[in-house]
């Protein structure tokens, strides 16, 4: 079955005359008919009730009509679709982020590309950076915003263009405050005051540059994390906090999670700092994808 024979089809069920169907195609009779025939021996089953003097289609024939008009539809609609395709105003773009850019940048972004490019899916989804990382190398993901990964992780067929830096703080139990066991000065807490609690932790092989940002911390302080509960969900660390599990080291950016029973604080002194960037697969490349990286070139610009 192919195109010319849906639209021998249709002609002919329109007309319920081969001879006016034939000229309204621009062509004879006889290869009308078995184009036809043709049709219906492919199909296993009439489509017409042929008599000398009327022609009327078979009640398949009549419910399968709308279809068969659908398809001539899409079929010339085919070419405005490519170039639609072509100049990024259709299709979809997949991208993921970190759990707590929804809390920062994440909503501007998506907001901006929607106004501009209304008719393009962007399918949203939370992972971890190394898992970003993973699906954008075997395709099945077009664009992450991750945490700048260790040297050498992102590479061909991978672009990455840095978006901006966010400074950790800690999350502490509300109750360790006023008891009296986390002791902060002017909004800031000393080393001092953290060294002998326990962390809670991403894991490492799930999140290696927040885990070992903060255990370096520790460790140029002469000491090591209490280890505490470990979780993989920024969102889930600071339930964890909330319950008196133990502090956490988190951007700056999750105050804005006001969760009762959590208080945050600045460290004095040096300041851990991490940065977030946006990773795509620059290799085939689609136009959608191509102006999605442009409204994040526009928002943070080159420093």
């Amino acid at each position: 079955m192919d195109i010319r024979q849906i639209r021998h089809f249709v002609s002919v069920a329109e007309e319920l005359h081969f001879g006016r169907a034939a000229e309204r195609l621009g062509m004879t009779q006889p290869p009308l008919s078995q184009s036809i025939q043709a049709l219906e021996a492919e199909l296993g089953l009439p489509l017409f009730e042929r008599t000398r003097r009327s022609v009327a289609l078979t009640p398949v024939a009549r419910e399968w009509l709308p279809h068969a008009r659908r398809v001539l539809q899409e079929a010339g609609d085919l070419p405005q679709v490519a170039q639609r395709l072509s100049r990024g105003e259709i299709g979809t773009v997949r991208l993921s982020f970190i759990s707590f850019v929804s809390y920062s940048f994440l909503p501007e972004l998506v907001s901006r590309f929607k106004a501009r490019f209304p008719e393009v899916e962007l399918v949203l989804s939370e992972a971890t950076s190394d898992v970003q990382i993973a699906e954008l190398l075997d395709g099945t993901l077009d664009a992450g915003i991750v945490i700048t990964p260790p040297r050498g992780a992102l590479h061909s067929p991978l672009r990455y263009r840095p978006v901006e830096k966010d400074r950790l703080v800690v999350a502490v139990p509300e109750e360790w405050v006023i008891s009296g066991r986390v002791r902060p000065r002017g909004g800031k807490l000393d080393f001092a005051a953290l060294r002998d609690l326990p962390v809670i932790l991403f894991p490492r092989h799930g999140a290696p540059v927040l885990h070992d940002l903060v255990t370096r911390y520790y460790a140029e302080r002469g000491a090591a994390p209490l280890p505490g509960q470990q979780a993989m969900q920024m969102q889930t660390i600071i339930n964890l906090v909330s319950g008196g599990l133990g502090v956490a080291f988190v951007p700056s950016t999750m105050r804005r999670m006001v969760r009762p029973g959590v208080a945050y604080f600045r460290l004095a002194g040096v300041q851990p700092e991490i940065e977030i960037g946006f990773a795509w697969r620059e290799a085939g490349a689609g136009a959608a994808l191509q102006h999605l990286a442009e409204i994040v070139a526009e928002m943070f610009p080159a420093q």
